[in-house]
């Protein structure tokens, strides 16, 4: 029986089987042992085997393999600067290494009122990370904005630093991010700035239910003429394997925008998800 067990494969039935021979055949204790102990080692030596020709893979692996995402597509209601509707769009790129991950950012907010365009909003980023461990890791940020209702036609931002997972756990995560930044921005009344700031970011995931996941990201500049803050709240089910339906409420606020762009604005999205 403990031999048929073992020819399964399955780490569960082979404890379940061995612990009623230890029961029923307690003169058998040391033989029984013996069996588990060398079940226990093949299965052992199979996964270091997996794991490391998974390892070679990516290893050998082009820069432009190994990519997975998802894009975003819908609607969303703005108040604060303006209140009417309009479309948004996604798009969400990430590869995995060994020590490296390399993190694609894209987002269009787009809405016409009465024939006239009230929102051209979008964003494009690009995230490489560095880990020295599963928690500890080095990022680098390079983000570009365009967003005249915050009053800027253009606000480059550069940065660099360390990040920390607080929690890893399989259905909650947690990591934050801090370094100091460099900014140059374009405002829309003419006037342009370069200068430092600081960035604080935080990533929050947590899977209510099996198909249910609550989502907060915020990032904060700090400098000395016109800080900025931003915050994605967001509430994701999946409908399958593929598709995922989002809503998300966001507030991007800046302490000191140029004249006739008020301070903070207001959205939310509603957006279907899909996943390749």
């Amino acid at each position: 029986m403990i031999d048929a067990a073992i020819a399964t494969g399955d780490a569960g039935k082979v404890a379940t089987i061995a612990e009623l021979a230890r029961t029923t055949n307690p003169d058998d204790t040391a033989e029984v042992d013996a069996m588990v102990a060398g079940f226990t080692a093949q299965q052992q030596h199979i996964a270091a085997e997996q794991a490391a020709a998974r390892e070679a893979e990516i290893r050998a692996a082009p820069l432009f393999a190994m990519w997975k995402g998802e894009g975003q597509l819908g609607g969303f209601r703005s108040t604060g600067n303006t209140s009417s509707a309009g479309l948004s769009a996604g798009l969400k790129l990430n590869r995995v290494g060994i020590d490296w991950r390399h993190k694609l950012l894209g987002r269009i907010d787009y809405q016409r009122t009465n024939g006239a365009t009230t929102r051209e909003q979008y964003s494009f980023a690009y995230e490489p990370n560095y880990h020295f461990n599963p928690r500890l890791y080095a990022y680098g940020l390079g983000q570009f904005e365009h967003d005249r209702i915050q009053g800027f036609t253009s606000r480059i931002s550069a940065s660099g630093g360390l990040g920390y997972k607080v929690i890893a756990r399989d259905r909650m995560k947690l990591s934050t991010k801090a370094g100091p930044a460099l900014r140059a921005t374009d405002y829309t009344d003419t006037s342009d700035e370069t200068s430092l700031a600081g960035l604080l970011g935080v990533d929050f995931d947590w899977h209510l239910a099996e198909k249910v996941k609550l989502t907060q990201d915020a990032n904060a500049y700090f400098q000395a003429s016109n800080s900025s803050f931003d915050s994605t709240t967001g509430l994701e089910a999946q409908i399958n394997g593929s598709l995922t339906a989002r809503v998300a409420y966001v507030v991007e606020h800046d302490t000191n925008p140029p004249a006739g762009a008020v301070r903070t604005d207001t959205l939310t999205r509603l957006t279907l998800i899909y996943g390749f």
